[in-house]
């Protein structure tokens, strides 16, 4: 896996790679929300909470295919205000690797599926080749 962070002529980055080029098998991890284990909502009015949550929920479901934080290489954000985006970086950099961030997008959009989630976060990894 080769992180491109800050290709030359790119503009800067707050903690995520403009490309990342990998080979080997590929896990998408659907959007995941701030619910826990029990479906229960976690920060009902807190985006750093919810963001962990999520992040949680994210290495959960690729430690079921086998991998890890390590191996995201994308990263696509949906929040629903970009007032909480501050509380997403923080959440998230506790997270990620600083020095091989993944690519992300970050969209706002004006809803999520339960009015009370604040963010989602989809991830796709991939495990090294071999």
């Amino acid at each position: 896996m080769q992180h491109h962070v800050r290709p030359a002529g790119s503009p800067p980055t707050n903690n995520y790679s403009h490309a990342v080029s990998y080979t080997g098998p590929t896990v998408v991890v659907s959007g995941q929300v701030p619910l826990d284990a029990e479906g229960r909502l976690v920060g009902e009015d807190d985006a750093l909470a919810q963001t962990r949550q999520v992040f949680r929920n994210i290495e959960t479901a690729l430690a079921a295919a086998g991998a890890g934080m390590s191996d995201v290489v994308k990263l696509t954000i949906f929040l629903t205000n970009l007032a909480d985006l501050a509380d997403f970086r923080t959440a998230r950099d506790e997270f990620i690797n600083l020095a091989a961030p993944p690519a992300s997008t970050l969209v706002q959009v004006a809803g999520l599926v339960n009015p009370d989630f604040r963010v989602e976060v989809e991830a796709t990894a991939v495990l090294p080749a071999g």
